[in-house]
């Protein structure tokens, strides 16, 4: 699971141009389904089983990332607007990478002056991606990711887009595992543009049409010094979401996923956020309305390039996932 870990989190893919991790996720689970096809959006939609209820999972393609808007003729630094949250504090000196490889440096002006201490507006923020050359290969509407590679440190992975690429391994390593052998008809949507707005999710959830949800997704932790105030913890096992922003999980989902832990004795901790949601909240009220709830993966410094999860953690989101999808739903 590690090699498919750092294959997707190292792979290319800001809000809206998913289109390189979409064919790395196809190559990875083509045997595993009994259909697959590609949105009009650009959701991935694979189907696995033909039976009587219909339960779709939801995990997003996207990263955070930035889009160029307009090149300074002087000193060709570029100006960009974000695409997804970004975290301005952790702005300077952090590297992008844009599709046709070239690299370039966030910057922030005075860096040792009040930057140093104060996080500037983020459209006095810029991208050096000079050469030497004077050429000028990125231009404006260039989309961007930020950029580093997958760090292992014992059982924690950091890497820069562990949102929401490990809920995405989650779901691949359940298909793997159920191999077609569900009582229900799955669908398991690998879904865009979550970060700017859960785009992917309504249109599949509208498509589809499922009986009921599970969003994949990282979740804040709250064992960070001074933290926010939640009992998320890494190593803590699978994280069973209550609430969000966004959602309220219903009782019966919420409890269907709290007694399959139990009963297969999958360590799980429960989670409520005050801030940020996931597909759940955009699936939720597709049509005439979709129960729906999340499994979480706790991550600590989310949207930054070095989120950091714990194995332990995701093995337990993936045995929870397929114990879930693999026996009945009760009544």
């Amino acid at each position: 699971m590690k090699e498919l870990i750092q294959k997707l989190v190292e792979a290319w893919g800001p809000s809206g141009y998913e289109h390189q991790v979409r064919a790395l996720i196809q190559d990875e689970v083509r045997p595993f389904v009994d259909e697959m096809w590609v949105d009009a959006l650009g959701n991935l939609i694979c189907r696995v089983g033909d039976g009587p209820k219909k339960i779709m999972t939801a995990s997003h393609m996207d990263e955070i990332g930035v889009m160029v808007t307009f090149r300074e003729a002087k000193s060709g630094y570029l100006r960009f607007a974000p695409l997804g949250g970004l975290i301005q504090t952790a702005l300077h000196g952090s590297r992008v990478r844009f599709e046709d490889g070239t690299v370039g440096v966030v910057a922030a002006p005075d860096a040792f002056g009040t930057a140093r201490t104060t996080a500037p507006e983020l459209d006095s923020f810029y991208i050096d991606v000079s050469d030497g050359s004077g050429a000028a290969t990125i231009q404006p509407g260039s989309p961007a990711a930020f950029w580093r590679p997958l760090e292992t440190r014992g059982n924690r992975l950091m890497a820069k887009s562990m949102d929401d690429r490990i809920g995405c391994v989650v779901a691949i390593e359940t298909m793997r595992r159920i191999n077609k052998q569900t009582p229900h008809t799955l669908y398991f949507v690998f879904t865009v543009q979550e970060e700017v707005g859960l785009r992917g999710a309504r249109t599949a959830a509208f498509g589809v049409e499922p009986d009921l949800a599970v969003a994949l997704d990282v979740a804040p932790t709250g064992d960070e010094i001074k933290g926010e105030r939640n009992a998320l913890k890494l190593g803590g096992g699978a994280a069973i979401k209550l609430q969000d922003t966004g959602l309220i999980v219903p009782p019966a989902v919420r409890e269907w996923m709290i007694e399959r832990a139990e009963t297969d004795g999958i360590p799980y901790q429960l989670e409520l956020i005050k801030a940020g949601t996931t597909d759940a909240a955009g699936i939720q009220i597709a049509r005439a309305g979709v129960p729906s709830g999340c499994i979480s993966i706790p991550c600590r410094f989310v949207h930054t390039t070095s989120e950091t999860v714990d194995l332990d953690d995701i093995e337990a989101c993936v045995s929870l996932l397929t114990g879930l999808l693999s026996n009945a739903v009760p009544a």
